[in-house]
């Protein structure tokens, strides 16, 4: 029996994502993100194909800097390849422009959630920005791995500064907004903690509203002790992955620490391309011919007709 997936009546597009997410045993699968300013946006695609032989399993992207038509095509192109999206959104507190502002910019968190202030109107306009992207997604039978307000237990980050009650009723709101309001059944909700926090707990929003758990470092190594703090958190069957990384960690290092991801997502520009960061092309190539990493090519079929 697998696990159900926490959206009402969900794409079976995303059902059969899911379920093969969680069938995974000694297999992970490949992730890179993309970077929407540097020369194309398929300049670590093409850096991998041309190092490799081959392209990553999961496409990461972003709706920084209010890119939603752009990720849009990305994402439904992507899956047409048959790849799996995943979104995040780098974004202000009231869901405009990108990094800078995610980072400082402030949520009036004392009247964000009282339902009739400005600051509430401000918050669920600011929520609804992505719908009609993610609806399109939806009409077009794209499921999307679900990444928002990533690394909150950070503080880094507008969304994690209110502290973890907050974070908590954030998440819940966006995602009760997005399911029960908004009718979105394409999501397959992914939290991504950061390493900078021991205890994950207080920033756990819920097995209700979460479908993946996943830990972020770029640190060397499997990160096993991550591996192991999200997955206290996680009931059975939820799978856990590697949210974000920088050097991509080996079979040998993942069995070693006992840290079995379920997918990694290398971050974009240097962090993939230069060598004195990890990932050198000789590495490179190991991880992509390794039978026990999923490939683009790899990936069984999704796309069936759908409801």
């Amino acid at each position: 029996m697998f696990r159900p997936l926490c959206a009402e009546n969900p794409l079976r597009a995303a059902r059969r994502v899911y379920e093969y997410l969680q069938s995974l045993s000694g297999k992970c699968l490949t992730g890179q993100m993309e970077s929407q300013w540097c020369r194309s946006t398929e300049h670590e695609i093409s850096y991998l194909t041309d190092v490799t032989g081959r392209q990553p399993a999961i496409r990461g992207l972003d709706f920084m800097d209010n890119d939603y038509l752009g990720v849009t095509q990305r994402a439904k192109d992507w899956w047409a390849r048959g790849g799996i999206p995943t979104i995040c959104w780098h974004t202000g507190a009231y869901f405009f422009s990108g990094y800078p502002e995610c980072r400082e910019s402030e949520l009036d968190w004392a009247s964000a959630f009282v339902d009739g202030t400005e600051a509430n109107r401000r918050l669920l306009d600011g929520l609804d920005h992505a719908v009609p992207y993610l609806k399109r997604l939806q009409s077009d039978g794209v499921p999307i791995l679900w990444r928002p307000f990533h690394e909150m237990d950070g503080g880094w980050f507008w969304w994690g500064r209110g502290g973890a009650a907050n974070f908590v009723r954030l998440w819940r709101l966006m995602y009760d907004r997005y399911t029960h309001v908004h009718g979105l059944r394409n999501l397959i909700w992914v939290l991504g903690f950061s390493d900078a926090t021991e205890d994950l707990r207080p920033w756990y929003p819920g097995d209700d509203v979460v479908d993946i758990l996943g830990g972020d470092s770029y640190k060397v190594g499997a990160q096993g002790d991550l591996y192991r703090r999200c997955a206290a958190l996680a009931p059975a069957g939820m799978p856990i992955v590697f949210h974000e990384c920088g050097q991509i960690p080996t079979r040998a290092e993942m069995d070693a620490t006992n840290a079995p991801w379920a997918y990694f997502m290398v971050w974009h520009t240097s962090w993939l391309t230069d060598s004195s960061k990890g990932n050198t092309p000789e590495s490179l190539r190991a991880i992509y011919r390794d039978s026990s990493f999923v490939t683009l090519h790899q990936l069984p079929d999704f796309i069936e007709s759908d409801e």
